[in-house]
């Protein structure tokens, strides 16, 4: 593959967003063969000075269009909050610039479905941060359904969890996370992207038919939080998906609710079952019911030095650095995102409407949510 930045050695990085996730992409970046940051923006200049200086970066913006018009930039990383991702994506893009996108892609199906078209326009590459995919227990999924070991998948389940971990009103993170205006949603948006994209990416994204679930938020919070922060997004998201090929996915995302947790992520398959977490492989010989572990640890050690390819399998922003660099094909992480994104605003439309909804509607219904950066 040749590389989309050219012949270039090190991809010239620009981070936008200097929050909790931005500032993570800067030890991100530091730790990858092949990248350097050299500016950043954000609409704080003094947070963002403060970040820069701290990594040793001495370009700093209060807008990112002032970092977009640089010419010595190959690549930025958009760190902002999901309803600005769409606006600035699309004038990166237009810049020249390649893309990594923090999780969910957009706010909305809409939004979302304009950003892939615009990296296919402009022929530049959007990746889309979906750490779940770089996991030992994704690598060690695929291997086992490649080697035919759980034959025909008809039924996955995605799950996520936590007792009580709702972003600012449980004391973690900040406001806007809990808002729709900037977040566009709750569970579903935050961790579910995650988990049902690992999912997607297991079934080799099968396209989603009709999709039946609902939104809660039902447990108690601290009021002041409550009205301080303008929490209206879902703790809760549960849902069912008809996939082609007669596969079925179910949904559970949890960001509070009263039980001890749901059980990892799984595949159903005719011959075999996989669990993500705790990893765990199923499968019956005649008379015998097996359940094996995996050693994850070595299986990644043997992948990293068999196949050599561990640098691009450690992190999306590592796969993302090793594609521009031509060094491997990139995943379809825009197209698994968007996959995604397609199911979570299913899941709000069929709980509004209080019924199954298709794919077409979903698609026909679904409106920006942009926020201009």
């Amino acid at each position: 593959m040749r590389s989309p930045a050219g012949e270039r050695e090190t991809i010239r990085v620009g981070i936008i967003g200097t929050g909790r996730v931005g500032q993570s992409r800067f030890r991100t970046y530091a730790g990858i063969e092949g990248a350097r940051v050299i500016a950043c923006a954000d609409v704080n200049e003094t947070e963002a000075r403060r970040v820069a200086a701290e990594h040793g970066v001495a370009h700093v913006y209060a807008s990112f269009r002032d970092l977009l018009a640089r010419d010595d930039i190959d690549a930025v990383d958009v760190c902002l909050h999901n309803n600005f991702h769409m606006p600035v994506t699309l004038a990166a893009l237009e810049a020249g610039k390649h893309v990594h996108c923090e999780k969910p892609m957009a706010g909305s199906y809409r939004d979302a479905e304009a950003m892939l078209a615009a990296a296919r326009r402009h022929g530049r590459l959007l990746h889309i941060e979906l750490s779940s995919l770089y996991t030992d227990e994704t690598l060690v999924a695929r291997e086992l359904i490649a080697e035919g070991e759980v034959g025909a998948i008809y039924h996955a389940r995605s799950t996520g969890f936590r007792r009580r971990g709702r972003p600012y009103v449980d004391g973690y993170g900040t406001a806007p996370f809990v808002q729709k205006r900037q977040s566009a949603g709750g569970a579903l948006c935050d961790m579910g992207t995650h988990h049902i994209a690992q999912l997607l990416h297991l079934l080799e994204n099968p396209r989603a038919l009709t999709i039946s679930g609902a939104a809660y938020q039902a447990t108690a919070m601290d009021e002041r939080r409550r009205q301080v922060s303008g929490y209206d997004v879902e703790e809760l998201g549960v849902g069912l998906v008809r996939l082609a090929g007669g596969i079925t996915l179910d949904i559970v995302e949890a960001w509070a609710v009263h039980l001890d947790g749901f059980g990892g992520s799984v595949l159903l398959g005719a011959k075999g079952g996989v669990r993500l977490q705790p990893f765990g492989f199923f499968k019956s010989c005649g008379h015998l019911d097996i359940d094996a572990t995996v050693d994850l640890e070595r299986a990644r050690r043997r992948f990293d030095q068999v196949r050599g390819d561990a640098g691009a399998l450690a992190s999306s922003a590592a796969h993302f650095i090793a594609a521009l660099g031509g060094k491997i094909e990139p995943l379809p992480t825009a197209e698994l995102a968007l996959a995604t994104l397609l199911i979570t605003e299913g899941i709000y439309l069929s709980g509004e409407l209080g019924r199954e909804v298709t794919a077409e509607e979903v698609v026909t219904r679904s409106i920006s949510k942009v926020l201009e950066a």
